[in-house]
């Protein structure tokens, strides 16, 4: 009983199709009947009938058939299916027998080979002796036929070789080699396939004749053979649907058995074999919930039925064969276009054939001896006289036997040993390797990332037990992300020792340290003296020093290990790591940060890094430095020790370099900023703490940007939702979880020691020349250097305002499209403590509406920064809004248009009014109508040629004195 028995029969797995065998074709020096056998086998197309062909030579042997009972009330059955059934009928005994004979109807020699072509039929049927198979002709001719009844020779000869065969017209067929060949194959395997459902009608007919001759107290194992066989025949004869109600009666007559340790193999095998057919069929139906329903019944019937307790592991062994043989057929479904979900796909069932695959392994490993013990000096009881067994699922050394009692107990105790001694063989990891790859190829395809990854986990512990620890350490560290991400902390301290163990095994130094790393960290859910022994080996690590083996390691693996590290420590010059702890979890925690978001270049730039330390004993470290993305700054930002291997975890004079468990360390850097960094950013790009020393092992922990790992952002989120009273610390102790990480900071200009004021009376008008007097007063105890002065609107408005804003220096100069809206750098030169300077600036508005305008002051100053003179460019803004609004408005109003007025002859005439004018420019006149009574036909359009009708009103700053109206 060697481990492939556990495999289903291909014979069983196989779509059944009928069996025809070809004669006379010499396929291998004759070349047109090779090319008949191309056609028949070659390309077939799914719409062609289901049909099986050999090839086999005309005097072929076939399987000899027994004499046919007449009675069974005698008869006792020695089993349920005999081994070579199935193929038998697949491959062996054909439906039909087609007779291939080269012979043309105006063959000159027609009685020589009419009689040679009865011959050979005649052979045929000698072979099939006691068969009901079927026998036909086809003759192979080189012309055409003609249609049926033209041809009167043809007729005539047809009859005569029918007659001499003892054949039936149905039987006799023509195959013209001609360009149309195919054509004529598949109108010949049409006929091929009738032929061959009529035999198989045949066959179910004479095997259902035989249960009027049963009866139920001792040909139990008769029915489920009958209803079998009547359902493969079915299948061969593509009657599916009656098929499954076979299997469906033959799989309920199985469970009927009378079940006893010595037969319990044996039922459970056929109904494994029935349930497999009764499922393919429902998925063929495409009734997949029927394959489903029918899949849980025949696990929930046989899932108790272990037999003897010896061999439990066989019953492991069957239940894992069942639900992968169930996956292989839900994935197959799945491929010819089935549907499934995610709840319901066939990763389920490989995932519980891993489960039964384990189990097995465990049984086998409590049941089974050792090898080399209790062997046996006889023959071999698994062993039998032609290799197989007779009947599905019996025993060796007792097949035929169906009593309750074994008929030789000495013998079934050898053989249970022999069984056991053969498992003890069995490569178990691999098998269940195979099933749980299965199973997570599913699980990826139906995007369940959970069960993938438990299931990659158990295949990364079996290639571990296979001693595979180059696959086991990939898969294990593939998902150990993900459960970091989950914070499932148990089971990522249960797959990081397995790790530990392989990277021990392997002698992979820097993965042993990684692991290391975590496992003594607070993340691990070890126990205190679990966590205490590993840190051990990780400090002899440190010293260059070989650890001792993990627990639960093979011996002899780890004795090989062990010589393994030995040759690492003697290796020079490969004794420094550097390992990247920001996705671990690792025992010393590092927050690094900037004192504030932005530093003034004239102040010393402050940095902070805060170390905590959670493994078991206190370790001491040697060097700690910050990078910076100015690689310049790096240099200040370093703090280092050197210490000797050995006194590692001796009190250091240096207290700080030493961390203590549970207790938090402060680190403070400081550095002066250059000048030319101001506006620009400063970002913390790493914090590396090198742990050993030079003369040992350097490992160096590096932290990406301002540190934290991949627990610390929920610890954060944690401990600002927790509303439990935080205990009170001294002043000088910050709590952890309230220190937040700063990884950047801003340099930013020196506080400029001036003030700027501005004076002006707004509103401003329409075009006015208005005036905004700026006022700069040092406050600086050195001189300000290089003072600028940038005045005007400030940008960034609407375009149009640039465009109407005209800014000057003089107010004895008009304003006008040349001039800029903004002045920049307007010199002003040196500026002593204390003095202040006033500069007036002229802004004309052509346009109303609101202005912001900008008055920006830049210098330079020398001052010191931690005993270093730096030049500090400082730089002092304002800005004022103002408002442009129109001179003035005019609102008349009329008492009367019409004024009399009596005028002598020679006499004049005044009307005086009153026009004011507050804006400058082209301002229009009021418009004097007259009307003569006595000269009716003037019109005041004479009048106007004489009378002004516009004016012009200069503009002129508000300084000026006078102003003057000219008539235009």
């Amino acid at each position: 009983m060697s481990a492939p028995q556990w495999d289903l029969p291909p014979e069983l797995c196989c779509r059944p199709m009928a069996f025809v065998a070809l004669t006379g074709l010499d396929v291998v020096y004759n070349a047109v009947h090779r090319a008949i056998w191309d056609a028949f086998c070659a390309n077939r197309r799914a719409d062609r009938v289901p049909i099986s062909f050999k090839v086999l030579p005309g005097d072929h042997e076939y399987p000899k058939c027994r004499t046919k009972r007449t009675s069974y009330e005698w008869y006792i059955p020695k089993g349920i299916l005999k081994t070579g059934w199935m193929n038998k009928h697949l491959n062996l005994v054909p439906a039909l027998v087609v007779v291939f004979y080269e012979l043309d109807w105006d063959e000159v020699q027609w009685k020589e080979k009419q009689s040679e072509c009865a011959t050979r039929v005649e052979i045929v049927r000698t072979s099939l002796q006691g068969r009901n198979t079927k026998v036909a002709v086809v003759l192979i001719q080189k012309k055409t036929p003609l249609p049926p009844g033209e041809d009167l020779i043809a007729s005539e000869r047809a009859a005569a070789l029918c007659n001499a065969c003892d054949l039936s017209g149905k039987s006799l067929f023509v195959l013209p080699h001609t360009d149309h060949l195919v054509g004529y194959i598949i109108r010949l395997e049409n006929a091929f396939y009738e032929h061959a459902q009529t035999y198989y009608y045949t066959e179910i007919r004479r095997v259902k004749s035989h249960k009027e001759f049963l009866n139920k107290t001792t040909h139990q194992l008769l029915f489920v053979r009958h209803q079998f066989k009547t359902a493969f025949f079915s299948e061969l004869k593509q009657d599916t649907q009656n098929a499954l109600k076979y299997y469906r009666t033959a799989y309920n007559l199985v469970h009927e058995l009378r079940a006893h340790e010595t037969n319990m193999l044996e039922i459970k095998t056929m109904a494994g074999f029935i349930n497999y057919k009764i499922c393919r069929l429902c998925f063929q139906h495409n009734t997949p919930l029927d394959a489903i329903a029918q899949f849980r019944k025949h696990i929930d019937l046989c899932k108790k039925k272990i037999g003897s307790a010896e061999l439990a592991f066989e019953h492991a062994a069957w239940m894992s064969k069942q639900f992968q043989s169930f996956g292989d057929l839900f994935d197959e479904a799945i491929k010819l276009g089935l549907t499934a979900i995610q709840t319901q796909n066939p990763g389920f069932y490989y995932q519980q054939a891993a489960c039964y695959a384990q189990e097995r392994k465990q049984l086998a490993s409590q049941l089974c001896p050792q090898e080399g013990s209790a062997n046996s000096t006889g023959p071999d009881p698994l062993e039998t006289p032609t290799g197989t067994l007779d009947f599905y699922g019996q025993r060796p050394w007792r097949q035929g036997h169906q009593s309750i009692d074994p008929p030789d107990p000495e013998k079934e105790k050898v053989g249970i040993l022999a069984l056991q001694r053969r498992e003890r063989g069995v490569l178990h990891s691999e098998l269940i390797i195979a099933l749980l790859s299965n199973a997570v190829a599913q699980f990826k395809k139906y995007k369940c990332p959970r069960m993938k990854s438990h299931l990659m986990v158990q295949m990364g512990e079996q290639y571990y037990h296979a001693k595979d620890y180059t696959k086991a350490l990939k898969l294990l560290d593939y998902v150990t992300c993900d459960y970091r991400m989950e914070r499932w902390w148990t089971l990522l301290t249960s797959i990081l020792s397995t790790a530990l163990r392989c990277s021990y095994l392997m002698g992979q130094v820097k993965d042993y340290v990684t692991y290391a790393l975590e496992l003594i960290g607070r993340a691990s859910t070890l126990r205190d003296d679990q966590k205490s022994r590993i840190e051990k080996n990780l400090i002899k690590v440190l010293m260059n020093e070989v650890p001792e083996a993990e627990p639960d390691c093979d011996q002899a693996a780890a004795r090989a290990a062990h010589d393994l590290w030995a040759a690492r420590v003697s290796l020079a010059g490969s004794n420094e790591l550097a390992i990247e702890v920001q996705d671990y979890v690792p025992f010393v925690q590092c927050k690094a940060k900037f004192l504030s978001p932005s530093f003034h270049v004239d102040v010393p730039v402050q940095l902070h890094v805060y170390l905590k330390a959670d493994c078991p004993h206190p370790i001491r470290f040697s060097k700690l430095c910050v990078s910076l993305s100015n690689k310049e700054y790096s240099q200040y930002c370093v703090i280092e020790e050197s210490c000797q291997s050995n006194d590692i975890l001796e009190p250091s004079t240096q207290e700080n370099m030493c961390l203590v468990p549970g207790k938090m360390r402060k680190y403070s850097f400081k550095f002066v900023a250059r000048t030319e960094d101001v506006g620009k950013k400063i970002e913390i790009t790493a914090v590396d703490l090198m742990l050993g020393s030079e003369s040992g092992r350097c490992v160096f922990l590096n932290w990406r940007g301002g540190g934290g790992d991949a627990a610390s952002s929920h610890e954060a989120l944690q401990a600002s939702r927790s509303f439990r009273r935080r205990p009170s610390r001294p002043d000088n102790q910050l709590d952890w979880d309230t220190i937040s990480i700063q990884a950047n900071t801003m340099i930013i200009s020196r506080v400029p020691r001036i003030s700027v004021q501005l004076r002006h009376e707004p509103p401003a008008l329409n075009n006015e020349m208005y005036c905004m007097v700026v006022t700069i007063h040092s406050q600086e105890d050195a001189v300000a250097k290089d003072v600028k002065l940038t005045a005007g609107l400030k940008p960034g408005q609407d375009a149009n305002l640039s465009q109407t804003t005209h800014v000057t220096l003089s107010s004895s100069e008009m304003c006008d499209d040349s001039h800029p809206a903004l002045l920049p750098d307007i010199s002003l030169g040196d500026l002593q403590p204390g003095q202040k300077i006033e500069k007036p600036l002229y802004i004309r508005c052509g346009t109303i509406g609101s202005r912001i305008f900008l008055v920006h002051v830049s210098y330079a100053v020398h001052t010191i920064v931690e005993d270093k003179e730096i030049v500090c460019k400082c730089h002092k803004d304002e800005t004022v809004t103002v408002e442009t609004v129109v001179p003035f408005e005019v609102a008349i109003k009329l008492v009367s248009t019409k004024v009399r007025l009596r005028i002598l002859p020679g006499a004049e005439q005044e009307m005086l009014y009153n026009f004011y004018p507050l804006m400058a420019g082209y301002q229009n006149l009021p418009l004097l109508n007259i009307n003569l009574v006595r000269f009716p036909g003037f019109t005041s359009q004479l009048l106007r040629r004489f009378l002004p009708a516009r004016i012009f009103v200069k503009p002129q700053g508000r300084q000026a004195d006078d102003s003057f109206i000219a008539a235009a």
